[in-house]
């Protein structure tokens, strides 16, 4: 499907665009400080019964996900930092995900098309998941602790997408005009910003892990790593993410091998886009049968976990730039 002509560009839509992605980053900013002096300073209190996981989010139980149970740990129920300011970070990071949604909405009304058609524009919207991912886990297990380490990379991600990989609003190269865009794109998307969250919650494990087997010790454990939540609760949010993730991932990458068909003439080729994601696929595909068959817990799912994400960033940019390949125009 082609557009022989391109709609000319709103350029009061392009500004708003352009005005309302400072905004957002500064809302991002300033959650990110609320949440990091929440979790430095925060009183650790437990976290309430009833609403922290669901028994099958930790693939033991067959997937009852109707039956709720408190995460326990060595000391107790489950405890994180918590203060007003965390509260206050939620409703700021709430507002930049508004923000974000505008500047994704009135950046495609500017261009007439699909807001996601060049890098810049795929960075937000995968940070946009990202963040609403990270409301959805604070509402649903009380995890507004993930916030100081989700909007890091959200925002190291939206500088380097301002910096350097922002473009003008404008229509999409030939190679791009296909109803492909909104299906293919859009699920790579979502399963990038669940990902992005899943390997901020897996990271988060590690530290909090360690500090667990150091206060077993009886060694002191201070600062932030001191009052990070139980592992347990970390892990399940991380495994429950990439079981989001995954399908959609799995369904990207079925759509694009049709679309590649389509455009040209075979369902692979080994681009290296294509050969990348397919690794990313394997990794998280070997995570989540470590867990279901193998019986894997703890640190040795979670590095799976964070190098899944590690090869899903190499993809995404590093992939643009140093291979030479059929993606290279995004």
């Amino acid at each position: 499907m082609t557009n022989t002509l391109a709609a000319p560009v709103n350029e009061s839509m392009a500004s708003a665009s352009d005005t309302l992605i400072i905004a957002m980053i500064v809302a991002y900013a300033a959650a990110l400080f609320l949440f990091a002096i929440e979790a430095a300073y925060g009183r650790r209190t437990k976290l309430k019964a009833g609403r922290l996981m669901p028994v099958g989010a930790g693939g033991a139980q067959g997937g009852d996900d109707d039956i709720e149970v408190d995460v326990r740990t060595s000391e107790g129920e489950a405890q994180a930092s918590q203060s007003v300011l965390g509260t206050i970070a939620l409703g700021v990071t709430a507002l930049g995900f508004l923000l974000s949604l505008a500047q994704v909405i009135t950046r495609g009304l500017a261009a007439g098309r699909w807001p996601w058609g060049n890098m810049f524009e795929f960075v937000v919207a995968m940070c946009l998941v990202a963040v609403g991912a990270l409301l959805y886990a604070s509402w649903r297990y009380q995890a507004r602790f993930l916030g100081a380490f989700v909007l890091v990379p959200v925002l190291l991600l939206l500088g380097i997408g301002v910096r350097w990989l922002y473009v003008d609003p404008g229509p999409l190269i030939p190679a791009l005009h296909s109803y492909w865009v909104p299906i293919h794109v859009t699920a790579v998307i979502i399963a990038g910003g669940a990902f992005m969250v899943s390997g901020a919650a897996g990271v988060t494990y590690l530290v909090a892990h360690r500090a667990e087997a150091k206060r077993a010790l009886g060694e002191k454990v201070a600062g932030i790593a001191g009052r990070l939540p139980s592992p347990e609760l970390l892990d399940r949010i991380s495994h429950r993410l990439i079981l989001f993730g995954f399908p959609l991932w799995t369904f990207g990458i079925i759509a694009g091998s049709i679309w590649a068909d389509e455009a040209w003439g075979r369902f692979w080729g080994w681009d290296p886009k294509e050969v990348w994601s397919f690794i990313s696929w394997v990794i998280y595909a070997a995570y989540l049968h470590a867990r279901a068959t193998g019986g894997w817990r703890g640190p040795k799912a979670t590095w799976i976990n964070v190098i899944g994400f590690a090869t899903v960033m190499f993809n995404f940019f590093a992939v643009n730039y140093m291979f030479s390949g059929l993606h290279s125009y995004a």
